[in-house]
């Protein structure tokens, strides 16, 4: 029995994945199934074989098909350095589970603590990630993370509160608040750089995983993953590979990386375009660019992403509402 991290959450087993499997994708029914731990914060995850998870929100889930990630990762895959899970169907209520869930592709690699790591090399692999994330377009892109520090003020406050914050915990909050916001045009960001979500291969970040927050905003909420590395040095890599543009009066970055992919009349036409093509609701989808085909026993065959990914439709969960 696994732990459970919420105490409002479901429990969610092998039993209850496999029911949901067998019902709605029997085609992937019979493969291995195995939990992984530690789990994510909001979803719970099972390994579907060699290439495939499963993802089921822990609680509060989705009560309507799609998803910012189900609609919007295999737009940006092809566009980024580094591999990331492709939502290739989604599950709907039944069995007793009340919210939508998803299949996404496999992303090898493990989960390193920045300890254990060159720091500087992530840095360099870091700071490429976030600028091929500024340099796709945001247009229709949803709002992600970045935001004013204003605008989380309220939540912070109750946090203060609760845990009796320190007087100079307060000082630097209301330093923080009060310097300049963004002023620039949005940008795409990933929203939670944390090295949990990471994952890496031969020494190098391969992979990143866990995309809920992604979105445009304020580019400094990608940029600070600069200060989880632990080091001046590996600090100092990244601003060579990723240099901001504008300092607050602290001192502390709050800007794009390279000058020259800010959107403006002149520049926009260097940011990447992305497809927008959206699914049906309440479909289970496929990329082709994302999974190259699937065979007869649904065994995905390759997880490499190509350039060209439009969306098409794959085949709908077998059976009717449960």
């Amino acid at each position: 029995m696994t732990a459970r991290m919420h105490v409002d959450e479901l429990e969610i087993d092998e039993e209850l994945v496999g029911r949901l499997l067998g019902k709605q994708f029997p085609e992937w029914a019979e493969r291995q199934l195995r939990r992984l731990e530690p789990s994510g914060t909001v979803d719970a995850i099972f390994r579907l074989g060699d290439d495939l998870s499963v993802r089921l929100p822990r609680r509060d889930g989705p009560i309507e098909a799609g998803s910012k990630e189900f609609d919007w990762l295999p737009r940006l895959a092809p566009l980024l350095p580094v591999d990331v899970p492709i939502p290739v169907a989604q599950g709907r209520p039944g069995n007793g589970y009340p919210w939508f869930w998803e299949i996404h592709t496999w992303v090898e690699g493990g989960t390193v603590p920045v300890e254990e790591i060159d720091a500087t090399q992530a840095a360099r692999d870091l700071a490429t990630f976030v600028a091929a994330m500024q340099q796709m377009s945001p247009t229709g892109a949803p709002p992600g993370r970045g935001i004013s520090l204003a605008e989380r003020d309220k939540e912070f406050q109750y946090w203060l509160a609760r845990f009796k914050g320190a007087p100079a915990v307060r000082a630097e909050w209301r330093r923080a608040i009060a310097a300049t916001p963004w002023d620039g045009p949005p940008v795409w960001h990933h929203g939670d750089l944390d090295a949990r979500n990471w994952l890496v291969r031969d020494g190098r970040i391969g992979g990143v995983i866990d995309w809920g927050e992604m979105g445009v905003g304020d580019p400094a909420c990608d940029v600070m993953v600069a200060w989880k590395l632990h080091s001046s040095a590996a600090r100092d890599a990244f601003r060579e590979a990723c240099p901001p543009t504008r300092r607050h009066g602290s001192g502390r970055v709050a800007g794009l990386c390279p000058r020259r992919w800010r959107s403006s009349p002149t520049t926009h036409r260097r940011t990447t375009r992305i497809s927008t093509a959206k699914p049906r609701a309440g479909s289970s989808w496929c990329s082709p660019s994302a999974i190259s085909r699937l065979d007869r026993s649904g065994k995905c065959r390759s997880t490499r992403v190509s350039r060209a990914n439009l969306r098409v439709p794959l085949r709908r969960p077998r059976g009717g509402p449960s």
